[in-house]
């Protein structure tokens, strides 16, 4: 069985782009962990209240320990090893959640990773990752595959107010625009960040500066809130990036924290081609970690963290250099000294 992917959410769960793709496992686990959270946080605000008496169904029950235990277990018992990717903005219970879980169950066949990438931009690593668990590739080289892809997908979206984002730099005139109505910014937030206000939603801006788009051939995916519509992403956006096609998906539930505004459009450019990915991780020199024993690329771990041991000195630098007797004057007394045992 290839190498388990696992996610902490459905909605980051794209579909496959074929049908030898196979898909992630959703780890209930963290989905009960969030949905506990969120509603501690609704009970405080008075929302749960505002809810029941709408007849809204509650979150649902929690995982117990147990449960948790065995979700992951069944997981390595079935794949060996799992690669669980998690949001860079998951709430704190999720992480204590998943880190109880490995460090009760004692392994190290479980990879924890949290890439700085928005919502929508880690469900199209875990896709790609998906993709190259049918490759030849060890678990501890698609691990650290993790890294170097992210660096190959384009995230970012489209929002209606910047005011209160935190993870892309933001000018005070953006903050400031942030607040005249019907103002909207284009937002990139890996692999470079950037920020482009589009102006009013009403005027059509052609000449509105594009954002930095891949050099390479991608395949753009975009989700869209309920108070926004994707049209610049699709009719702007994705001919100025020469797109290789475009997948509408359903925007992540953790999509507005990460964006800090429920008026969204995420948007993510990658390579859609397996052969082309696999291409570019088995390019990459393959190393052995030193503490855990598994292959690795890059300079660090997916699966213990630890980075890449430094080379070994070479021999010769290690030996103590030998310092030659400084030779004697002739006119040395110590010359004439006789020897020991005359």
């Amino acid at each position: 069985m290839p190498t388990a992917i696992a996610v902490t959410s459905p909605d980051l769960v794209l579909p496959a782009l074929d049908r030898h793709t196979p898909s992630a496992a959703v780890l209930q686990a963290a989905v009960r962990a969030a949905a506990r959270g969120r509603a501690g946080r609704d009970r405080a605000t008075g929302k749960a209240a505002r809810q029941a008496a709408a007849g809204r169904a509650g979150p649902p029950g929690a995982y117990t320990l147990d449960q948790c235990l065995a979700e992951m277990h069944t997981l390595i018992e079935h794949h060996g090893y799992v690669i669980v990717l998690c949001p860079a903005s998951a709430p704190p219970a999720v992480i204590r959640r998943l880190h109880t879980v490995r460090s009760v169950l004692e392994t190290d066949r479980v990879a924890l990773l949290r890439p700085d990438l928005p919502p929508l931009g880690l469900a199209v690593l875990a896709l790609q990752l998906r993709q190259l668990s049918m490759c030849d590739f060890s678990p501890g080289v698609l691990a650290s595959a993790a890294r170097l892809l992210a660096h190959y997908i384009y995230a970012g979206a489209l929002l209606g107010s910047v005011a209160r984002l935190d993870r892309v730099p933001v000018d005070l005139k953006a903050h400031a625009r942030s607040w005249v109505p019907g103002s909207q910014f284009a937002v990139l937030a890996t692999p470079q960040p950037e920020l482009v206000r589009l102006g009013d939603r009403n005027a059509a801006a052609p000449d509105t500066p594009a954002l930095t788009g891949p050099a390479f051939g991608t395949r753009l995916f975009t989700a869209a809130g309920e108070q926004f519509t994707p049209d610049w992403v699709t009719t702007t956006l994705a001919p100025a990036w020469r797109v290789q096609g475009v997948t509408e998906t359903r925007l992540p539930d953790e999509s507005a924290r990460w964006w800090a505004t429920g008026k969204v459009v995420e948007f993510a450019a990658a390579i859609p081609d397996i052969s082309v990915l696999y291409q570019l991780v088995s390019s990459v020199r393959r190393e052995e970690c030193h503490w855990c024993g598994l292959e690795l690329i890059g300079d660090r771990c997916g699966f213990c963290s630890a980075p890449l041991a430094p080379p070994p000195e070479p021999a010769a630098a290690l030996a103590a250099p030998v310092r030659a007797a400084p030779a004697l004057d002739p006119a040395d007394p110590r010359r004439a000294l006789p020897a020991a045992g005359r």
